[in-house]
């Protein structure tokens, strides 16, 4: 299986964990990934070369900081410029079809935080579900989220480790991944 991993980190060389598993994933046979904010510093996004990406690839992990109860801007662009109509939906919109996605997030909050009741009053998995819909508008198979919860307070080792989790768990067969 074929995995391209989009990270979309605005400051990706000072973030410890999304670095972390860049590096994880990146030393996977089978593993591409492709630094959003450094393949288009200039917000330009080349939405054919991106198709043509998406194309090659039987999974895509879009991996992110998650802030403001969203994907950072640059990955927002790029779903408007590159899912578009007629390529990835609507009348001869089936390009995506049947290929595989997952969002990988971090968060600086805790996991109680990320619930009915707590601090951020939703879930994730709730919070997620624009990016879910979109990817099932556009006839994609949504995955299971991967989500790291306090991220910022993290010790290096914490973070090696969910490195290792991150990596493991991205290359996971669709079935192993629907049965969490």
């Amino acid at each position: 299986m074929k995995i391209m991993v989009i990270a979309a980190h605005p400051n990706l060389n000072e973030s410890r964990a999304n670095q972390a598993f860049v590096k994880k994933a990146a030393a996977h046979t089978g593993v591409d990934v492709r630094d959003l904010y450094q393949a288009y510093p200039d917000w330009q996004i080349d939405a054919a070369q991106e198709q043509r990406l998406l194309l090659e690839y039987d999974r895509v992990v879009f991996q992110f900081p998650f802030y403001w109860y969203s994907c950072p801007p640059l990955l927002k662009k790029w779903f408007d410029d590159v899912l578009t109509y007629g390529w990835a939906f609507g009348p001869g919109g089936d390009h995506l079809k049947g290929k595989e996605f997952i969002v990988a997030t971090t968060t600086g909050g805790s996991e109680n935080g990320y619930r009915s009741g707590g601090y951020n009053g939703f879930t994730i998995s709730e919070l997620i579900r624009p990016i879910q819909n979109t990817i099932v508008r556009c006839n994609g198979t949504f995955l299971p989220i991967f989500v790291t919860y306090n991220a910022n307070e993290a010790p290096n080792d914490e973070l090696h480790q969910e490195a290792k989790r991150y990596a493991a768990y991205i290359q996971q067969p669709s079935m192993v991944l629907s049965a969490h």
